[in-house]
């Protein structure tokens, strides 16, 4: 069984930064968009809110990591789609350096080298 990530404070913070900007890398998509390939690639496990989602999107805009603009939708709505800037495309890089150095840390911390001592 997985289990679902729901409360926002679980996830680390800056993740969801990370995670917006990576499925940004994947093409120009509106809010909802984002927060379904999010939940479709996480395996159902994270589920990204609008009262977490759109306050990261504002604060990525604010610091030029994306831009958005009005566009009509399929179903002839005005949405906001919401694109990589080349700013975003360098801190993506940097974002995805951390994750991987914390994903490190913790893998030593949870399978220690044989022969470590576990204080």
């Amino acid at each position: 069984m997985k289990v679902r990530y729901q409360n926002r404070i679980e996830l680390l913070q800056g993740t969801l930064d990370l995670l917006i900007l990576q499925t940004l890398q994947w093409g120009p998509q509106h809010g909802y968009g984002i927060s379904q390939a999010i939940r479709a690639n996480s395996g159902e496990v994270l589920r990204v809110d609008t009262g977490s989602l759109y306050p990261a999107l504002h604060r990525l805009e604010r610091q030029k990591w994306i831009e958005a603009e009005w566009e009509v939708s399929e179903n002839r709505q005005r949405v906001r789609v919401y694109h990589l800037t080349g700013k975003g495309k360098k801190q993506l890089l940097t974002e995805r350096s951390r994750w991987e150095q914390l994903q490190d840390a913790i893998a030593g911390i949870l399978s220690p080298a044989k022969g470590e001592s576990k204080a």
